[in-house]
């Protein structure tokens, strides 16, 4: 069995990494971020005879240390670490500091890609986030009871054209659109925030649109959704949702869709883009 290296933040994601990369045989040690990551995270690491280590945000070095001690030559990142966290709330060890004064732009591709770079260097290949989890990403097609209505449509094809330009810029990878206008568009607050700020402003009959990047590196910051999302619509009124296919994490299942199905929204998987 090949031992793999899970870097955890919060939200389930990490704990269904975990399950399934432990379902496939393989050894994991798990480097869970303090700050972020839930403390369930160690008993269910425990129940799956895995190794934990807590490590501070920032302490890259660490990080390297932990995952080279364990030999693992393989990791995966999996959960959110705060955008914002950018800015404050990181004390970087001098590994992640040489990352840091080499960033042209602090984004979180230009940030992540540097820490890929450095694991790289030390040996770790950094695995796509889904690696273990193929069966959660996606599908084309309607995904719920009932797909969109003549206006919804409309509005995931002008939604689509716009977040797709606005993730291709790292900004987000989210926008509320109501009637061919865009009234939220996510930033670093992150999908559910961007939700009830929508609904806030033009309230009920929004529609979501989440997209994958037009270069979506699939080892970080891949889309996710989740109970929490559907939950967002609901309170705020949102009627139908667009995600993209094959690089859409569905971190529920099929909770996400029955939940949609109680609440009337309608759920489309964007098929993916021809590759050249």
């Amino acid at each position: 069995m090949s031992r793999i290296g899970l870097i955890a933040g919060n939200g389930r994601f990490p704990f269904l990494v975990l399950q399934g990369a432990r379902s496939l045989g393989h050894d994991v040690t798990v480097v869970a971020v303090k700050e972020e990551a839930f403390p369930e995270l160690e008993q269910a690491a425990r129940a799956a005879a895995a190794e934990l280590h807590w490590v501070s945000l920032g302490h890259l070095g660490k990080c390297i240390k932990v995952l080279k001690g364990a030999g693992a030559r393989q990791a995966v990142m999996a959960g959110q670490i705060k955008h914002a966290k950018i800015f404050s709330g990181i004390v970087p060890d001098f590994t992640l500091l040489s990352v840091l004064m080499k960033l042209q732009a602090r984004n979180t591709d230009a940030l992540i890609s540097g820490v890929a770079d450095v694991l790289r260097k030390e040996g770790i290949e950094l695995l796509d986030s889904t690696a273990f989890l193929a069966p959660l990403l996606a599908a084309a097609g309607v995904l719920t009871r009932r797909g969109p209505s003549e206006d919804e449509a409309t509005d995931f094809a002008f939604g689509c054209r716009v977040a797709d330009q606005v993730a291709g810029m790292d900004v987000g990878q989210t926008i509320v659109v109501k009637d061919r206008a865009v009234v939220a568009v996510e930033a670093m607050e992150g999908t559910d925030a961007a939700i009830r700020r929508g609904g806030e402003i033009a309230g009920p009959g929004t529609r979501v649109v989440k997209v994958a990047k037009p270069k979506q590196d699939m080892r970080f910051d891949v889309p996710v959704i989740g109970i929490a999302t559907i939950e967002a619509m609901r309170a705020v009124g949102a009627t139908a949702m667009t995600i993209d296919a094959g690089r859409t994490l569905v971190v529920d299942g099929d909770r996400v869709f029955s939940a949609a199905n109680d609440a009337g929204i309608a759920i489309v998987g964007r098929p993916e883009p021809a590759r050249g």
